[in-house]
């Protein structure tokens, strides 16, 4: 991660999805805990996938596991904000996706005119392996062409 991240904008990442944040996310300090912007992010990637691919992840012959993950906070977001995961895909290898994260502050889960500042950013590495035998395969064709149209610009 670079410091040009606390530059970047809504309008940088080519997705975005809503999240909801619960009561119990808020920690003692009145914001949210770093731990619960892994939770969205993985919300995030997961629900994108599946609702645009079809994928049931508990049927699936193949997994998407965590391989890497980190995290810089650069303000304060907190229950009830309305937040909304940016989502862009950084690196596309045969079996594994990088991608960039952004959590951004929202008006009811919409992101308005793509310049809202990044609360936090966060990249998340995916690789792709056969659920029987744990081995890395190649990412299958539906979820490649979908994470292909969500390649960073920036």
């Amino acid at each position: 991660m670079t410091t040009e991240e606390r530059s970047l904008r809504s309008g940088d990442f080519p997705v975005h999805w809503p999240v909801l944040t619960r009561w119990t996310d808020n920690d003692m300090f009145g914001h949210l805990n770093n731990a619960v912007y892994y939770a969205l992010f993985d919300t995030a990637i997961n629900a994108w996938i599946n609702t645009n691919t079809g994928t049931d992840p508990l049927t699936a012959p193949w997994l998407g596991v965590v391989a890497e993950s980190g995290c810089r906070y650069f303000s304060e977001t907190a229950f009830p904000d309305p937040l909304a995961v940016g989502l862009a895909v950084e690196r596309l290898g045969r079996t594994s996706v990088t991608y960039r994260l952004g959590v951004f502050q929202t008006r009811q889960g919409v992101v308005d005119a793509g310049d809202e500042p990044v609360a936090a950013v966060g990249h998340w590495v995916h690789v792709y392996v056969d659920r029987a035998h744990r081995r890395p395969i190649p990412i299958p064709g539906g979820i490649r062409t979908l994470l292909e149209g969500a390649r960073m610009t920036r």
